[in-house]
C-alpha cells in the first residue's frame, strides 16, 4: 500500500454495485472475501492498523427485496470487525427502478437501522453520503441537505478533505459518467475543491486511469462486485466487454494528518491491489490536481514491440481470424484496438471492429483474436491493427496480409 513517507490517520473501504439476489450468488462471496482482503491490508500495516470506515455506494442488492438486503445485513454481521463504521446509499435498485422507493426505505430503515442520508466525522474527517430519489436522482431536498452540510464540514476543517457519497456518478467526471451519470449535484459540489467524490452506478473498472477526475473536485468511481460495463460505445460487443463477470473490485482510502491523501484500487478475484496509486496533496487546492483533462494533451502513443506481428488462420472461401499481441501505454496496458480489413488492391476498408484490450482483468490476455466474416472467396486483404490509449492517441498500425480461398 503506502510508501514509509505517508503516515495513515484514516483508512476506510469504498465498494458499490454488488447486487445481492434472493438466491446465493458469487457476489456474496466476493464481498465476504472483500471485506477479508481489506483487513489483510489494514492488518499488515506497520504503523496504522485501522479500517475506520466502510461505504458502500448503493446497489448492494439487486431488487431491494427483504431477503437480499437481510443477506447483506448478515455478511456486514459476519465480516465488519467492531471499530469500523459501515454506512449505505441506496439507488435503483434497492428501490426496484423507482417503482418502490418507500418500500424500499422502510426496509432498510427496519434492517439497516440506519438513515439513509447521513453525515458524520471519523477520526476528523467529514463523510456525507447521500440516497438518490425517483431511481438515480437527486431532489431539491437532498441536493438543500447536501449543500447544508457541505457548508457545515467546510467550516470545522477547511483545509481537510470532505468525503462525498453518491450512487450515480456526477455527469462528465469519471468514466462511464456519460452514460450513467446525473447532474443535479454539480452546481452544489463545484463550490467545494476539497471534496472526494465516490460513486458507482456505471460498473466501470477502477483500474481504468479515467476512473479518477479532478476539476471543479475530485471522482473517483468505484466499480462493481458483479460485471464490468464500459462507457465506450463503438466496441463489436457494445458495452459489456468480454469476461465481463470476472469482476470484483473497490477501493481503499487513507488520509494523513494534513490531509493528504492516497487511493489504492484492488482486485478481489487476485487478492491483489492494481500496480496503482492516486495521490491527492492539498485537496483543497486544484493547482496541484493530477488528473484532470489535461491527460488527454499528450503526444505519447501505445506501442507494439520491436518484431511484433499479426497473424492470420482458420481461413475460409470469405474470412479468417486475425490474432495479434498486446501493445503497451507508457508500459501500462492500452484501452483499445481498431482493427481494419482494406482490398489489397484498391486499399478500401471493407470491414473495420473495435474491442476492448481487456485492461479491466488484473491480468489481460496476452495475444487478442478477431474473426473477420462476409469478405470476397479468392481475394487479397490487408489487415491493419492500432491501438489506442485512455488518451485518445494511436499507434503506428501493425499490419499483415491475407487472401480467402
Amino acid at each position: 500500500m503506502h510508501d514509509g513517507s505517508f503516515q495513515p490517520v484514516l483508512r476506510f473501504m469504498v465498494c458499490s454495485d454488488i447486487h445481492y439476489q434472493d438466491e446465493d450468488s458469487v457476489e456474496r462471496e466476493r464481498m465476504k472475501q472483500a471485506l477479508a482482503l481489506a483487513y489483510r491490508e489494514a492488518d499488515a500495516d506497520e504503523t496504522y492498523k485501522g479500517l475506520d470506515a466502510l461505504y458502500v455506494v448503493g446497489d448492494f442488492a439487486t431488487s431491494g427485496t427483504e431477503t437480499q438486503m437481510r443477506a447483506f445485513k448478515k455478511t456486514l454481521d459476519e465480516g465488519v470487525r467492531p471499530g469500523t463504521e459501515v454506512v449505505l446509499t441506496l439507488s435503483s435498485h434497492e428501490f426496484k427502478g423507482s417503482s418502490d422507493e418507500e418500500g424500499g426505505l422502510k426496509r432498510f430503515a427496519e434492517i439497516f437501522q440506519m438513515p439513509p442520508d447521513d453525515h458524520r466525522v471519523i477520526k476528523g474527517f467529514h463523510f456525507i453520503s447521500l440516497t438518490t430519489t425517483r431511481g438515480t436522482h437527486f431532489s431539491d431536498e437532498k441536493v438543500a441537505f447536501a449543500a447544508n452540510e457541505l457548508k457545515k464540514a467546510r467550516a470545522d476543517a477547511p483545509k481537510k478533505p470532505i468525503f462525498f457519497f453518491q450512487h450515480p456518478h456526477v455527469t462528465d467526471t469519471v468514466c462511464g459518467s456519460i452514460n450513467w451519470g446525473e447532474d443535479e449535484l454539480y452546481a452544489t459540489l463545484m463550490d467545494y475543491p476539497q471534496i472526494i467524490d465516490y460513486s458507482g452506478h456505471s460498473h466501470a473498472p477502477i483500474n481504468d486511469p479515467r476512473s479518477i477526475h479532478q476539476k471543479h473536485f475530485t471522482s473517483l468511481g468505484t466499480g462493481s462486485m458483479s460485471y464490468f460495463e464500459l462507457d465506450e460505445f463503438d466496441k463489436i460487443y457494445g458495452t459489456v466487454p468480454p469476461d465481463a463477470h470476472a469482476c470484483a473490485q473497490f477501493l481503499i482510502t487513507e488520509a494523513d494528518a494534513d490531509g493528504n491523501v492516497r487511493i489504492y484500487p484492488y482486485d478481489v478475484l487476485t487478492g491483489r491491489q492494481f500496480p496503482c496509486t492516486w495521490i491527492i496533496d492539498r485537496p483543497w487546492d486544484p493547482s496541484g490536481f493530477r488528473y484532470t483533462d489535461d491527460r488527454y494533451k499528450t503526444t505519447v502513443k501505445p506501442l507494439f514491440a520491436s518484431g511484433a506481428a499479426a497473424v492470420c488462420d482458420e481461413i475460409t472461401a470469405d474470412g479468417f481470424r486475425v490474432t495479434f499481441p498486446q501493445a503497451t501505454f507508457e508500459g501500462g496496458p492500452v484501452d483499445d484496438y481498431v482493427i481494419r480489413v482494406l482490398e489489397e488492391d484498391t486499399g478500401l476498408i471493407v470491414r473495420s471492429a473495435a474491442i476492448f484490450s481487456g485492461y479491466y482483468l488484473y491480468t489481460p490476455p496476452e495475444t487478442l483474436s478477431q474473426r473477420f466474416e462476409g469478405l470476397e472467396s479468392g481475394r487479397a486483404y490487408r489487415v491493419s491493427i492500432t491501438a489506442g490509449s485512455f488518451w485518445k492517441t494511436h499507434s503506428d498500425p501493425l499490419e499483415t496480409a491475407v487472401a480467402t480461398l
